[in-house]
């Protein structure tokens, strides 16, 4: 992309521009076509030459009050034919700055591209990354946040987290974007602050989306590292779950180390979970108790309470499942084989993929 040379007033006079305005005087002919076309043409080259728009209309309304006739007659002619050239000035000059707003968008989306999913060279992707504020020698975070419908950069949903973001710590280091319609933030590992604030202006934002932040790492490799860290931690919100709003993939560490070995699980899940598909209306409200009452610690009255059960309707079905499994969920030999396999299940998508059947 071409530079953009700082502005300067001093313009240059179009080189037909006073023999536009003499016959303009003489003949009370408008400037054609092809000229007011070479017109925003000189526009845009004073564009692109670092020229204000102010020094280009100032410059050129001056030379045609130096040019003025001083028939009234010839006065109103010319005065239409500077409308139509300035107009013409200002809208070639208009084209110019467009186009490099079009050209500076385009190198802002190809660097978060090639940051985001690790492509290129990482000296120049560095250096690129100092252009945008970000210094890739240090440690960096990244938080994704999701809402109901996807979002791209120019929508009024991440235009207005953005504000806010910025509104309260300014631009400088920090990264605003959009990425497979997730808002994206990346900012200094130890600006913890920036991202808990950025996830909680996304949740607002999107009516109760979430968000998730990875952790630090260092340089254009960390970027990568902790952005599929936010990724995987909102795809495991879905999978599991999840009602917390803001997900730290810190603390879902657990999770990826249960199912690195995707095989050794599904034969967990296959085995000790397998039998509840005999039951009668399927394993499904068996997994739903077994998850509600783990989460709440084992204890049956505060499981009873979420699924909207009586105690007595939840303990037979704890019951059940240790008939149909052998597993008893009441005993603490068997509780964590249990929990394990649930988790196993919801990660891998059981019952609804086969992964119990061996291969």
């Amino acid at each position: 992309m071409t530079a953009v040379k700082p502005p300067r007033d001093r313009a240059p006079t179009w080189p037909g521009y006073e023999a536009l305005l003499d016959r303009a005087a003489t003949t009370g002919q408008d400037p054609g076509g092809a000229e007011l076309e070479r017109l925003r043409a000189f526009g845009e080259l004073a564009a692109a030459d670092g020229t204000t728009l102010r020094g280009l209309v100032v410059h050129h309304l001056s030379r045609a009050r130096a040019a003025w006739p001083a028939g009234t007659a010839e006065g109103d002619r010319v005065l239409v034919a500077v409308q139509l050239a300035v107009e013409a000035l200002c809208e070639g000059y208009e084209r110019a700055q467009q186009l490099a707003v079009r050209q500076q968008e385009s190198a802002r989306r190809e660097f978060i591209d090639d940051l985001l999913y690790g492509r290129g060279d990482p000296v120049r992707l560095a250096e690129r990354a100092e252009r945008f504020g970000l210094r890739l020698s240090h440690e960096h975070a990244v938080a994704a946040a999701e809402g109901p419908t996807p979002y791209t950069e120019g929508d009024s949903v991440p235009r207005r987290v953005e504000r806010a973001v910025t509104g309260r710590f300014g631009e400088r280091r920090i990264l605003l974007t959009t990425k497979g319609g997730r808002m994206v933030c990346i900012a200094p590992g130890e600006q913890r602050q920036v991202l808990a604030y950025f996830a909680k202006q996304a949740h607002a934002a999107t009516g109760g989306g979430r968000a998730a932040v990875g952790r630090p790492h260092p340089g254009a490799g960390g970027v990568v590292h902790s952005y599929e860290e936010a990724l995987q931690a909102l795809d495991l919100a879905g999978r599991l779950g999840l009602e917390d709003p803001v997900l730290h993939a810190a603390d879902l560490l657990v999770y990826p180390v249960l199912t690195r070995d995707r095989r050794a699980m599904a034969e967990l899940v296959r085995t000790t979970l397998g039998p509840l598909l005999k039951a009668r209306g399927g394993p499904e409200p068996y997994l739903e108790t077994l998850t509600a009452y783990f989460d709440a610690g084992c204890v049956t009255t505060q499981a009873a309470r979420r699924l909207s059960l009586s105690v007595r309707a939840l303990t037979y079905r704890l019951q059940r499942i240790h008939q149909l499994t052998g597993s008893d969920p009441t005993d603490p030999r068997h509780r964590y084989p249990l929990q394990t396999a649930v988790i196993g299940a919801r990660i891998l998508g059981w019952p609804g993929r086969k992964v119990w059947t061996k291969t």
